[in-house]
């Protein structure tokens, strides 16, 4: 798991009773959480649960129908949540007949990279046999490589990735939550992971969601302690426990 998080630190980011309708459908319901500086929250829950729905309310990409969002004790206008967060969609593709050397290029140059940032990436990624191909060519796994360097490129202080690990083996999986984990100082991180075993491998804390509504929210231990189980109890059965 991740660092040691404590109740003592100051919240940089949350978001206080979101709620979202799709006409009388309550998609959300009265979600509040923060993240911590420099904490990667994991966004848990099964599918259908409003993982998707959350981070696209924060993004701004859908309005909500109450609520705040806000970030260093300020709310957080939509004007401005461009500055502040750096989002991430599950299976989106951009620039997809480009090759992956161009458009990589252009985003180091948009959020004013070095040549030697990207290449490190790209090492760390070993995106280097891919440059040449478009996009829309590669597999599910080195696409999500590239979007993973897109995301590490670009400089706002709050990452938001859905699902970042799809389309990854064991292996991999692991070396992507060592890339992501050397962030960690300069970047606060939500994660929307569907794999329980893989979010309680990286994450600090736990924002543990189902049909839109917040379940439990902490550390593993904290959530052990809500939930009566032992101190050796995954994540997994802490949610089975709580839903």
């Amino acid at each position: 798991m991740g660092r040691n998080v404590t109740g003592e630190q100051i919240s940089q980011f949350g978001v206080t009773r979101i709620s979202k309708n799709f006409g009388s459908y309550p998609a959300l319901r009265d979600v509040s959480f923060s993240v911590l500086p420099g904490e990667i929250m994991g966004l848990i829950g099964p599918n259908g649960a409003g993982k998707s729905t959350l981070l696209e309310c924060i993004a701004g990409l859908l309005t909500v129908g109450t609520g705040t969002i806000w970030w260093e004790g300020s709310p957080l206008p939509l004007k401005k949540r461009k500055q502040v967060i750096w989002y991430l969609p599950d299976a989106i593709l951009p620039f997809a007949r480009q090759r992956v050397a161009t458009t990589l290029t252009l985003f180091r140059k948009i959020h004013q990279n070095s040549k030697a940032d990207l290449d490190r990436l790209v090492r760390q990624l070993g995106l280097s046999p891919m440059l040449k191909k478009p996009l829309q060519t590669l597999s599910k796994g080195f696409r999500r490589r590239v979007l993973l360097a897109l995301a590490l490129l670009s400089k706002q202080p709050l990452l938001m990735l859905d699902e970042p690990f799809d389309g990854f083996d064991i292996r991999q999986t692991l070396s992507m939550m060592d890339l992501l984990r050397s962030y960690q100082a300069r970047r606060s991180m939500i994660l929307s992971i569907h794999q329980l075993t893989e979010a309680e491998k990286i994450c600090d804390r736990f924002l543990l969601l189902d049909q839109g509504r917040v379940l439990g929210l902490g550390t593993l231990d904290e959530l052990r302690i809500q939930t009566g189980l032992t101190s050796d109890a995954t994540l997994e059965e802490v949610f089975l426990a709580i839903t």
